[in-house]
Order: C-alpha cells, then structure tokens, then sequence
C-alpha cells in the first residue's frame, strides 16, 4: 500500500466520499448515510474537530479518521458515561482525543491503513490519551485498537439506535507502535 497517502482531509467537502467508504466498512443503509452524513456534519463544528483521509494516486478516498477533543455535554458521553460511572472510570472522559470513526474500504482492509490513520490523528493530539467505541465482538477492528495499547474500560454499551452493544475502549497517547 505505499502508492496511498495519508494526509489532512476536508470532510465536508468529502463526507459523501467518506460515508460510501463507511457504508461498505460498516454494512450502512441508505437511510443511515443520511443520518450519518447530518451527524458528521455537526461534529465537524465542534472544538478541535479535525480528520486525515487515506487517498489512492488518483485521489479516490479509500479510508478516513476523525476525532475531537472529548466533551461530557457530547450525547456520546452522556451515553457511555454511567457504563464508565459504574467502574470507576469516568475520568477517561476527561482530557480525551475521542476517535469518533475510522473506517477504511474493506479491498484496502489489512494493509496498514487504520493503523497509519488512526496513529497519525492522535500523535497531534495534544490530550494525554484516547478513547473510542467499538461493537462488543471479536473482529478485526478491536484487534487493531488492542494492538495500538487501547483497552476495554466498558463492556455492553447500549446506545439508543444501536441493534449490538458495543465496548467503550481507552489507550494513553501516544499509541504503541507494534
């Protein structure tokens, strides 16, 4: 994979870009791009928002991270911050570059590409860890994270929409490189 390059992305210009990539990495309907597209959009309003996108020569956009700064008052928090009450860890909402989506196009899957994404997002980070959510299961995804330092600090996470619980996941910055 080094003909792709990993750069700053303007996702609003490039969200419906993106959430083609998400759809296939995720398994999205229509109707869930759309509402994704209006959550993205929003988030890029927040303090700090920032994304990297992950590009073939020819500028197809194969791959994308972005993350902000963690907020207790973000519905995410809200929502994942009584699961972390009841362990003891809420603290990890504070002082946190949060990974809100990495996904990358599943024929560029295994190549390094998340890796490379989501280091090079959280080494600008000036928060002294990471934390993310990830669907409860045993899947590539949580591999990579666990690989990177990050660990499961809830379990059984029930967000509203949600059909599976997911795992609220925490790692200190800088990430550890394999």
């Amino acid at each position: 994979m080094d003909d792709v390059a990993v750069g700053p992305l303007d996702l609003a210009a490039r969200v419906d870009d993106a959430l083609a990539v998400q759809a296939l990495a995720f398994g999205l309907s229509d109707d869930e791009i759309a509402v994704r597209r209006h959550i993205v959009l929003r988030h890029l309003g927040c303090r700090g928002a920032r994304a990297l996108g992950a590009t073939t020569p020819t500028g197809r956009l194969i791959g994308f991270v972005y993350g902000m700064p963690n907020d207790r008052a973000y519905w995410w928090s809200t929502v994942v911050e009584p699961y972390l009450c009841s362990q003891g860890l809420d603290h990890w909402l504070d002082d946190s570059f949060v990974i809100t989506e990495l996904h990358v196009h599943p024929a560029y899957q295994n190549h390094g590409i998340g890796r490379t994404l989501i280091t090079a997002i959280t080494d600008d980070a000036a928060e002294p860890r990471s934390i993310l959510s990830a669907i409860d299961t045993e899947s590539p995804a949580r591999g990579l994270y666990r690989s990177l330092g990050y660990q499961d600090i809830a379990r059984r996470v029930l967000f509203p929409s949600a059909p599976t619980p997911y795992a609220v996941m925490g790692a200190p910055l800088p990430l550890q490189r394999p």
